[in-house]
């Protein structure tokens, strides 16, 4: 009989439902592999998601010092314990640090409970307080405090801590740290022709992604000329007024293969300003076998080097340059994108992955 496992996450870990889905996927398959998974989430109170609800509960947040999610997803003890009651598991997963207060109710029915960071939430909300403007600048940084007091708190209660990257080991402290990548299933290379275009993915409400378009359009877009922008990704309602009444400017919106759409372009564009973890956005585009031009930032956690698997620049004049350098250059643009899918097929698939938790006893 196989050991039996309790993977607790707060999203559902499926590919198609963003890049934290597409993580807890890949850890969920393997989980499934070694362990017969109990896969267990909670139902979140309805909230208002009109403006003045949000910066009203946001305000209050900032005045206790506790970050939005943390708060979001705290506080459902009663539904999990009805879930778990008289079970006994080998294993016990935590998506997210948002859910690290949770560590001990598992505790009650685990031999060994894990945490599975996909971001140092601490340096994420650090990065966005550099990049955002104010008053978000400010919250940010009051959050990344936060954060900070409660990685300190409750990091050391795990057993065990995986993270997406050698950067996100160093930035906490921990006795057991497994750094397991974020990757992508092995995906065929997609047999699209290229369109005069460059393109922007993710999910367009995430914060990051937002000062990310904002940044592009305001600094680089004005730089370039004679190609298409698109956007691609779940709620473009979230960016729509950076580009709108440009008709260069398209948006696409959610599309239900990411690689093929990516495929499409001449260039996979990445302008983040802030973040943690490593982008999945990137490991698509190499999937697509298509040329990226990236912040440091936004290739950060890759191991990817300038010029061999991508272009990274990190003003506007360079982010400018580096696209139309691809643009004008299809030679270069093909080897920069059969590099970036080596690479990709070398160290970011699900069984490349694996390796790393099984190497570690998970």
């Amino acid at each position: 009989m196989s050991p039996t496992a309790l993977f607790l996450s707060p999203e559902p870990p499926t590919p198609g439902s963003g890049g934290g889905g597409l993580r807890s996927a890949s850890l969920l398959q393997y989980l499934r592999s070694k362990y017969s998974v109990d896969v267990v989430g909670f139902s979140l109170r309805p909230h208002s998601k009109s403006t003045p609800a949000r910066l009203w509960r946001n305000l209050r947040r900032f005045a206790r010092g506790v970050p939005p999610l943390f708060d979001r997803y705290s506080g459902y003890e009663a539904q999990l314990r009805d879930r778990i009651r008289s079970h006994k598991y080998a294993l016990g997963i935590v998506e997210h640090f948002w859910c690290a207060s949770y560590e001990p109710l598992l505790r009650t029915c685990c031999e060994r409970v894990v945490l599975d960071l996909h971001n140092i939430e601490s340096a994420l909300a650090e990065s966005h307080a550099r990049a955002a403007r104010w008053p978000a600048s400010l919250a940010s940084a009051r959050f990344a405090k936060a954060y900070l007091q409660l990685e300190k708190e409750w990091l050391p209660r795990f057993d065990a801590v995986l993270v997406a990257s050698e950067e996100d080991r160093c930035r906490i402290d921990h006795k057991v740290v497994i750094v397991y990548p974020n990757a992508l299933p092995e995906i065929a290379r997609p047999d699209v022709p290229e369109e005069n275009c460059i393109v922007f993915s993710g999910n367009l409400e995430y914060h990051p992604n937002i000062e990310a378009v904002r940044w592009f359009r305001n600094n680089v877009w004005p730089q370039l000329s004679g190609v298409e922008w698109r956007l691609v990704g779940r709620n473009p309602e979230a960016v729509s007024h950076f580009v709108r009444g440009n008709s260069r400017i398209r948006i696409v919106g959610p599309v239900d293969d990411a690689a093929t759409e990516l495929a499409r372009a001449k260039v996979c564009i990445v302008p983040l300003l802030s973040g943690s973890g490593t982008r999945f956005k990137i490991l698509e585009a190499w999937a697509a076998a298509r040329a990226v031009v990236s912040t440091s930032i936004g290739a950060e956690g890759l191991c990817a080097r300038d010029g061999e698997q991508l272009l990274i620049a990190d003003d506007p004049e360079a982010f400018a340059a580096a696209i139309a350098r691809l643009l004008a250059q299809p030679e270069l643009r093909a080897r920069l994108g059969s590099a970036g899918r080596a690479w990709y097929l070398d160290n970011f698939t699900w069984p490349v992955a694996w390796r790393r938790l099984e190497a570690a006893g998970i």
